[in-house]
């Protein structure tokens, strides 16, 4: 802290009379000067600010935005973007705006909302471009570059990084080209070029030293760390891990607490010191849902699983896996990465048009001077003819030149909606190829590894039973992940595709249940060139999958029949069996009912379910055409 704004930060805390003099302008520097150093005394300088300029509100909002940004730094996302948002709701000069979004990007981001962040952080970049602000386009570019890593986008996240540094180091701007620097290193130590990655964040580290940056420091140390631990240096990682904490509990940011004990964590249970690592754990848990940091919240969930597990309590284990697999899910879903893609391309594309409207606009101002002079010269010589010949000219050059306009636009239109095609198609590629890769390998792995724990050892008859419960469970997620990734390759699904899929499906089930007759029917007057959305066929695929799953469990039928009619402008699909049937005003309904009643809505679609006892069950989808 600079010896003038611990001048001000006394007159402020101490003396009300000599407060009342300074202009809120200067409170607002003073504070934003030394917010890095000492957040909490900002805070103080700032809600002082807010309060003695209520009756303006253009400073007043200008204060609301500068605390909201103070907020985010302190780890409490949510109080942060809710002041920004506040701080919008009277008009303020462009650049205040961009400010603003910018802040409420970064909150949404620490929040795990990427397609938010992304729409907030391109609105400020819109603002900053139009201005020529470069220090505040390298920021922003700087914070979709995380954005995208995050998402595992890492040639796009490289990009924006690249983009920023450049515009750092015109300006001179050293805390800017750290944080760059720090995050191209997160991108290689992911990518496993550690040697490389623990440069980059060393080199960081030392200009936040250089700064005396605080928070900086903290951030940088906990990156060192990290580094020092896939190196399996785990003292020289606990060392930096520690470090971390201790920087960031003394500024209050709770995220940043909450992350390093993670780490600290993480490490104590890899190497066997696990008896210490429950208080990390707890702390961690308890900062993580005081900021409401997701990636946090997600991290202490999945360590608190390896915990109990390496504590032989696999009951609980299993519990705190199923939340961490629950927050991950809701953070990382397939449409995500797609409609990020999709972002980006609507930013990018409404600023070449603006370009390309820009050049046509100097072009055409200069072909106007270029007539101008023509009339002229040729006035002197026959005005009246040249004039008519002028007409006759520009009308007939117009007309091609509208013709030309309305093909480039056509071309342009139909260009943008392939690329779109094309990326969203790769996208969809890319994650099913992910999924049957990495996850159906690691689920098989999971299989062959409970197969060699039962027949490797004399296991007690209850742990054996658990343990083939499990394998069942993991062996039913591949085909549930196969059918994922059959839906997710294709644009679409028709009802060819649909019929055989399910013909496969009551085959493999024919196969296994040798006491049921299985019956599959498709009416005749069916279009075979119907087609469904991928989501579609997928729903209508998973409700005849759990009706036949339901039967085979607790009908005890004898035969179990699929038929597909047509009936006016309505599909109408039957799932029957002649099992025991049940009393639907005495039994409770199960998940897999009112799974099927949630992906019915989902489509469009009615769905009824008539039982009878001793006569069997009767389940019709109706699903308009």
């Amino acid at each position: 802290m600079t010896l003038k704004h611990l001048i001000l930060l006394i007159a402020f805390i101490s003396f009300g009379n000599i407060f009342s003099q300074i202009s809120v302008e200067k409170l607002n520097d003073s504070a934003m000067g030394l917010y890095k150093q000492n957040p909490k005394q900002a805070v103080s300088i700032l809600q002082g600010a807010l309060k003695k300029s209520e009756n303006n509100p253009k400073i007043y909002n200008y204060s609301k935005n500068n605390l909201a940004i103070v907020y985010r730094d302190l780890g409490q996302f949510e109080k942060s973007k809710r002041l920004s948002e506040e701080s919008l709701s009277n008009p303020l000069d462009s650049l205040m705006m961009a400010s603003a979004y910018n802040n409420i990007g970064a909150c949404n981001r620490s929040l795990g909302s990427y397609e938010e962040a992304l729409t907030m952080y391109l609105k400020a970049l819109s603002i900053y471009e139009k201005k020529n602000a470069l220090k505040e386009m390298a920021t922003v570019n700087n914070n979709i570059g995380m954005v995208y890593s995050y998402l595992n986008i890492n040639d796009k996240a490289i990009q924006y990084h690249l983009k920023a540094i450049d515009i750092f180091e015109k300006e001179s701007n050293k805390k800017g080209i750290s944080e760059a620097y720090n995050n191209i290193a997160i991108i290689y130590a992911n990518d496993g070029d550690l040697d490389k990655a623990l440069d980059y964040f060393k080199y960081s580290l030392s200009i936040e030293e250089e700064l005396q940056d605080q928070k900086g420091i903290a951030e940088s140390s906990n990156n060192v760390g990290a580094v020092y631990y896939y190196m399996q240096k785990i003292d020289s990682a606990l060392v930096y891990f520690k470090k971390s904490a201790s920087i960031e509990k003394s500024i209050g940011n709770l995220a940043g607490v909450s992350a390093s004990y993670n780490n600290i964590a993480q490490v104590l249970i890899e190497n066997e010191r696990v008896d210490e690592s429950k208080r990390f754990i707890d702390s961690a848990y308890i900062f993580a849902n005081e900021s409401k940091t997701a990636v946090d919240i997600e991290m202490a969930l999945e360590l608190y699983s390896q915990y109990y597990e390496a504590k032989n309590d696999t009951k609980t284990a299993l519990k705190y896996y199923k939340d961490y697999t629950k927050i991950k899910d809701s953070l990382l879903n397939f449409d995500t990465n797609e409609r990020v893609a999709k972002l980006e391309i609507e930013y990018q594309t409404e600023k070449k048009e603006k370009e390309i409207l820009s050049q046509r606009a100097d072009l055409a101002e200069k072909e106007l001077d270029l007539s101008k002079k023509n009339y002229y010269i040729l006035g002197l010589v026959a005005l009246a003819v040249v004039l008519t010949l002028l007409g006759f000219l520009v009308y007939n050059q117009q007309k091609l030149k509208n013709r030309q306009l309305k093909k480039e636009n056509e071309l342009k239109d139909a260009l943008i909606k392939i690329e779109t095609q094309n990326r969203l198609q790769e996208q969809r590629l890319r994650i099913s190829r992910d999924l049957h890769d990495n996850i159906g390998a690691q689920l098989t792995f999971i299989i062959s590894s409970l197969d060699n724990l039962k027949y490797g050892f004399q296991l007690p008859e209850k742990l054996g039973q658990k343990l083939k419960n499990i394998s069942e469970f993991t062996t039913t997620t591949i085909y549930e992940l196969r059918d994922t990734i059959w839906a997710m390759n294709k644009n679409e699904i028709s009802l060819e595709d649909l019929q055989t899929r399910i013909s496969n499906f009551i085959e493999k089930a024919d196969s296994a249940s040798d006491a049921v007759n299985f019956q599959f029917e498709m009416d005749k007057n069916l279009n075979g060139d119907l087609k469904f959305s991928s989501v579609e066929g997928m729903n209508i695929y998973r409700i005849i999958q759990e009706a036949i799953n339901n039967a085979l469990k607790y009908a005890n039928a004898k035969t179990i029949k699929v038929h597909f009619e047509k009936i006016d402008d309505e599909l109408h699909i039957i799932i029957k069996d002649d099992g025991v049937g049940f009393d639907d005003m005495t039994v409770q309904m199960g998940n897999g009912i009112n799974n099927m009643r949630k992906r019915a809505q989902e489509l469009g679609a009615s769905i009824t379910i008539n039982s009878t006892v001793n006569q069997g069950t009767a389940i019709l989808l109706k699903y308009h055409l």
